[in-house]
């Protein structure tokens, strides 16, 4: 079983328009409203391709509520921690015309210290159940700066490996613990080590206290930095749609390759893949199948030393 923990949760809403146009008014087409947060979109990909997934973490109010029944709905097991704030909701507005997504996030609820401190003994009884666990998304208000790094030091305490998705203090400050995995965007990066080129950024967090280190880069891929070796992956073509989940569909794709011990291509040839499907749906937390099983056998993968630059043409 893969263990997600969403600390910032979010009821989803999905508004899609003609054509977004700014400072107008905008007729929507359609609605779509359910549960989300990078946890749980992690978790729905693991779940649509056939593997065990508890989501837990925390929620709270009447949108905690409607997260909860759309997670039941969908057949998707929840161990989630009732808080008092209320769960936060997104907004991601889809320009069908422009083939690209707005999207609008609210502020986290207030978490109190001694609901952070249940959710520690309750993430306690959980984890020894898990092959693995992975922290991904923004801390809502109340949580140290180093909840992240406590989360990966409880997990290391029952052998379970922890993939880390997050950014700024949270990040910097759970290096050190020693996840399993780190994957930060482009510019996630570059606020963390202050370098613009991604292979020696990625270097750099491995160098804090990650076992390994992916990035994702946008259309140009994933980069890979790890103990055996480092390498870049890119999609065979650029797919246009939401790219709200796209680094959720890659945790999910890593995460199963750290369980099964896959080797470091197949894992990444397996992320670009999905995540780009994941771009070719509608909605963060799902992936298109045909297109994931088309691009799985054409992502390119080079070995870094047989790519110049990439920071520079």
């Amino acid at each position: 079983m893969i263990l997600t923990v969403t600390l910032n949760a979010a009821l989803d809403l999905t508004y899609r328009v003609d054509r977004l146009r700014p400072q107008g008014s905008n007729r929507v087409r359609t609605v779509v409203e359910r549960a989300g947060g990078k946890g749980v979109n992690v978790s729905r990909v693991l779940h649509a391709l056939g593997h065990q997934t508890v989501v837990t973490g925390l929620a709270g109010g009447a949108a905690g509520s409607a997260l909860r029944r759309d997670l039941a709905a969908a057949r998707l097991p929840e161990h989630l921690l009732a808080i008092t704030g209320e769960t936060r909701r997104t907004v991601a507005v889809v320009d069908e015309s422009a083939g690209d997504t707005t999207i609008l996030l609210e502020p986290g609820p207030v978490v109190r210290p001694e609901e952070w401190t249940r959710l520690l003994d309750h993430l306690d009884r959980l984890l020894p159940s898990a092959a693995a666990v992975v922290l991904p998304g923004s801390l809502p208000p109340g949580l140290p700066e180093d909840a992240y790094a406590q989360l990966v030091h409880l997990a290391a305490s029952h052998r379970v490996p922890a993939v880390l998705d997050a950014d700024g203090a949270a990040l910097r400050s759970a290096l050190a613990a020693g996840s399993a995995l780190v994957k930060p965007n482009a510019d996630e990066l570059v606020a963390a080590t202050g370098t613009t080129d991604p292979v020696a950024a990625a270097g750099a967090l491995r160098e804090a206290g990650a076992a390994s280190v992916v990035a994702s880069l946008g259309a140009d891929g994933l980069i890979a930095v790890t103990s055996h070796g480092s390498w870049q992956a890119r999609p065979p073509e650029r797919l246009a749609g939401n790219p709200t989940g796209a680094g959720d569909a890659a945790v999910a794709a890593l995460t199963l390759g750290l369980v099964a011990g896959t080797s470091w291509r197949e894992r990444l040839a397996e992320a670009v893949a999905l995540s780009a499907a994941a771009v070719a749906s509608p909605l963060a937390g799902d992936f298109d199948p045909a297109v994931h099983a088309v691009l799985r056998e054409r992502v390119d993968i080079r070995t870094l030393s047989n790519v110049r630059s990439l920071c520079c043409p």
